[in-house]
């Protein structure tokens, strides 16, 4: 009797605590939507996203804020976010305000992630920005967390190791 009311008492406490150690599930997209100061919204789907060549990248070490390690991705494969953005069709009416222009990515699960139009068309950087299309010998279509998008520049992608892209937003900072 005691052995069993010990169980019964860490079932409970395990059951009453898991939700709160638990991760956080991010519902997978099959799609996302382009929007701000463009000319028409856009939607890109996982089939627009087949149709560009995707890129060997290896092996994708993810660290932390800390540089802890987190996830090694293998056999990742991927392309470019400005090759999927490179079509859209800005409304700026000078040069100049393309450095007025951020990009927001959000996620199913409402997590954001900035980049700045320059750094993604302009700087180093915007040649590390991969969406996702293989990893761990499965495609964009059976990955548990797609869209995903990843900064192989940064030093500590974990912030950047995006999961679930639902809309990207093109806004002009004020």
């Amino acid at each position: 009797m005691l052995m069993r009311n010990l169980v019964l008492t860490i079932a409970a406490c395990l059951a009453i605590t898991s939700p709160v150690v638990a991760q956080r599930v991010i519902e997978p997209t099959k799609q996302f939507t382009v929007t701000g100061v463009i000319e028409q919204p856009v939607t890109i789907t996982i089939a627009d996203i087949k149709k560009h060549n995707a890129i060997s990248l290896g092996e994708v070490v993810v660290k932390n804020h800390k540089g802890e390690e987190k996830k090694v991705a293998k056999d990742v494969k991927g392309l470019l976010l400005t090759d999927l953005l490179e079509n859209v069709r800005i409304k700026v009416d000078k040069a100049k305000q393309y450095s007025e222009l951020v990009v927001l990515l959000t996620a199913s699960d409402g997590y954001k992630n900035v980049y700045s139009w320059n750094e993604l068309f302009n700087t180093e950087v915007g040649k590390h920005v991969y969406i996702i299309t293989e990893m761990d010998g499965k495609t964009i279509d059976e990955m548990p967390n797609a869209i995903i998008a990843v900064s192989t520049a940064d030093m500590n992608a974990g912030a950047r190791y995006f999961k679930g892209l639902q809309k990207i937003e093109i806004k002009r900072v004020e």
